[in-house]
């Protein structure tokens, strides 16, 4: 069982715009949608020997403005795992390597370079990072955790949203979550370095704000915001659009609501799915079907849905990947160039293992394959 930021216990049920679900707990032996390919990150792989990327999590993949895909790992470090041994380590976070080889190959995904790094060597952290001391703000902060990157071709400029943490313990009702005091948009024009925006989302004293770990995606001049609480708490997921040049006016921000009759845009937000949410990835492909993939935390799976657009009916959960494929697994960040049909969507799955005394066995990013 992994504590903190990695645990998965909780329950999910689905409200609102989407039908009532209810999952079932999966048993040891059942079929799965997803399998294993790869992994993508460790020690023993050249995304250490390159760039010194050993230890790593999350591998958020999004469409560069060149049109290769950059991948957002989270914390990292030059040893296998966070702790070490040796100590420093080299902390960084977020760090981003990068690929243009399509995730179906034979091959899998092979990273072909890093942000701000020419060629092999050191891969440098994207932006400012506080390191458990005083941040870019003024505020304390533990660390800074990339959720999801999208970029624009007619300026050449990218964004990525990200949380500050304000720390990995926060007591609370529920036990305790850790806890994020704002997400904020970081941008860079040059595709390496990113500079963090004042603009804060602020999180509420008791870690419920529900606009915390975003998930965005474009579609024509809309770009379609997901977010959830920080913590992978109970609570509910939110839906927001904001026009694809207005992303740093907050009051351009409409919510997707419920009056009391109708659905509709520019209202208050209403959940359209309540559960025990992990980061949520969203992702739109060619054909025009929308995808949803999250951690379960009732069941410790990575699951999907589906829908014909943004503000539809989503369906029920399709389990792609279990706990017992993948033990103390989270993420399952969906690849832009996945598709409809039989092992087209492609999943960067984190693992990290610990011992009942706190020692990592795995903290790596996997690829797996399935279908939507």
């Amino acid at each position: 069982m992994v504590l903190d930021r990695r645990s998965f216990l909780g329950k999910v049920a689905a409200t609102g715009a989407a039908a009532a679900v209810v999952p079932t707990l999966v048993l040891p032996g059942r079929a799965q949608a997803a399998t294993w390919k790869k992994r993508l990150t460790g020690a023993d792989l050249d995304t250490n020997s390159r760039w010194r990327v050993a230890g790593t999590d999350l591998g958020i993949p999004y469409v560069l403005e060149n049109g290769s895909i950059g991948y957002l790992l989270g914390d990292t470090f030059d040893t296998p795992w966070p702790e070490g041994p040796p100590l420093p380590n080299d902390w960084r976070s977020p760090v981003m390597l990068r690929s243009n080889i399509h995730p179906g190959a034979p091959g899998g995904v092979v990273f072909d370079s890093a942000a701000r790094v020419a060629g092999n060597g050191r891969a440098p952290e994207l932006m400012h990072n506080g390191h458990n001391g005083i941040g870019i703000d003024g505020l304390w902060e533990v660390t800074v955790i990339p959720n999801d990157g999208i970029s624009f071709p007619e300026t050449g400029r990218q964004l990525i949203s990200y949380m500050s943490i304000e720390n990995w313990h926060s007591a609370g009702p529920a036990g305790p979550h850790w806890k994020s005091r704002y997400a904020g948009l970081a941008y860079s024009d040059n595709g390496n370095d990113f500079i963090r925006t004042p603009l804060k989302w602020w999180n509420n004293g008791t870690n419920t704000d529900p606009f915390q770990m975003w998930t965005m995606q474009r579609d024509g001049e809309w770009v379609y915001v997901f977010s959830v609480r920080s913590g992978r708490q109970d609570g509910p997921m939110m839906l927001r659009r904001v026009r694809w040049d207005r992303l740093f006016f907050p009051e351009s921000y409409e919510g997707w609501g419920w009056n009391g009759s109708d659905w509709g845009w520019g209202r208050p937000c209403t959940p359209i799915l309540t559960g025990r949410f992990g980061e949520p990835s969203v992702r739109r492909l060619a054909d025009g079907t929308w995808v949803m993939a999250y951690l379960n935390c009732a069941t410790g799976n990575i699951v999907t849905r589906t829908a014909a657009g943004p503000d539809r009916v989503w369906t029920a959960e399709k389990v792609q990947v279990t706990h017992w494929q993948e033990p103390a697994l989270y993420g399952g960040f969906i690849h832009p160039w996945s598709a409809t049909g039989t092992n087209n969507l492609h999943l960067m799955v984190s693992k990290w293992t610990r011992t009942p005394d706190g020692r990592s066995t795995a903290y790596h990013v996997s690829q797996f394959v399935g279908t939507a």
